[in-house]
């Protein structure tokens, strides 16, 4: 599944701060704001999206959003764990979970700002003597 992605950038450090994560209401009102639509519409879109996702990945399909990254399930073995509390050995079955890897461009631009932009330079290490 493929998703086309506006080029509207989330001017997410200036929005959020340090230490406060992205809630489901804040998406739908960044939506909304951005989009000029309304808190109804932007959640609907919203929750659209994300319940497309979740359709996808349960039938065991790979979802690719160019620019940002692609989510897909991973295959977990069966194990043996223990109950924290009696250490009692426990059979953990086997299980999919979901996996999201981040596209370069995403990682770009988290560690040196808006597309385009000069990352910038840091001075180089000194190794070990030879």
């Amino acid at each position: 599944m493929y998703l086309a992605v506006s080029k509207t950038v989330l001017d997410a450090e200036a929005y959020f701060r340090w230490n406060k994560s992205m809630t489901k209401a804040d998406l739908i009102e960044e939506v909304s704001r951005l989009a000029e639509l309304t808190r109804k519409d932007s959640e609907i879109i919203v929750e659209t999206i994300f319940d497309s996702v979740v359709r996808s990945l349960r039938s065991g399909d790979k979802i690719e959003i160019r620019g940002f990254g692609s989510f897909r399930t991973r295959q977990r073995k069966p194990r043996v764990g223990r109950n924290p509390k009696t250490g009692a050995r426990v059979e953990v079955p086997a299980k999919k979970i979901p996996y999201f890897k981040p596209s370069k461009e995403l990682k770009d631009v988290i560690n040196h700002g808006k597309p385009g932009e000069a990352p910038a330079t840091a001075p180089l290490a000194e190794g070990p003597a030879s």
